[in-house]
C-alpha cells in the first residue's frame, strides 16, 4: 500500500514579518571586521574581547563601579572578576575604594590601560569614519538612530555615548 505524502507549502509570510537575511549578514560581517582589528592587537597581549569591553568602558568612564560595569556588559560577576583580575594584575586597570562607601570598588584606567584603549578606539574609529565617508553625509544620523533602535527599549536610557 502506498502512502500518499502531501506536500505542504509554507504559509505566505507577511512582508513585515520576513527576516531581513541580507541585513543580518551585513551586520554579522560588519561586526566581524569591526572587532577583528582590535582582536589582532589584543591577542598579542593575551587578551580577548571581554578585556576589550572592560577596558573600553573603564577608559570612557573613569571611576566606574563594578556594579555599573556588570550592568553595562550583562555578564556574570565571575566572568568579570576573571577579566578584571588580569587587567589589574597586568597594570591596565586599577581599583580603589569608593569615597562615600568603602565597600564600593571604583575602576580607573592606568596610563598603560588608557594608551591601549586609545589604540583600539583609533582602529575602530578609522573604520567608522571610512564607512561614513563612503556612505554619504546623511548616514551618520541614520546609523545612530538604527543602532539605538537595535538596543532593547528599556536599556536605551542607560547606554553610554548615546547619540542625541
Amino acid at each position: 500500500m502506498r502512502s500518499a505524502l502531501k506536500v505542504q507549502r509554507a504559509p505566505e509570510i507577511p512582508e513585515e514579518e520576513r527576516i531581513p537575511f541580507d541585513l543580518i549578514e551585513l551586520l554579522f560581517f560588519a561586526y566581524r571586521d569591526f572587532v577583528g582589528d582590535p582582536d589582532r592587537i589584543l591577542e598579542t597581549y593575551g587578551f580577548g574581547r571581554a578585556h576589550h569591553r572592560v577596558l573600553y568602558f573603564v577608559h570612557r568612564n573613569p571611576g566606574l563601579t563594578i556594579a555599573a560595569l556588570l550592568d553595562i556588559l550583562k555578564i556574570t560577576k565571575q566572568s568579570l572578576n576573571r577579566v578584571l583580575k588580569e587587567l589589574i594584575e597586568q597594570g591596565y586597570v586599577e581599583s580603589s575604594a569608593g569615597r562615600t562607601d568603602r565597600r564600593q570598588r571604583l575602576l580607573f584606567p592606568t596610563e598603560k590601560g588608557a594608551a591601549l584603549a586609545q589604540d583600539l578606539v583609533r582602529l575602530q574609529a578609522t573604520r567608522i569614519r571610512r564607512a561614513l565617508s563612503e556612505s554619504g553625509p546623511e548616514t551618520e544620523a541614520a546609523a545612530a538612530r538604527f543602532l539605538e533602535a537595535m538596543i532593547d527599549p528599556e536599556a536605551r536610557p542607560r547606554t553610554a555615548g548615546k547619540p542625541r
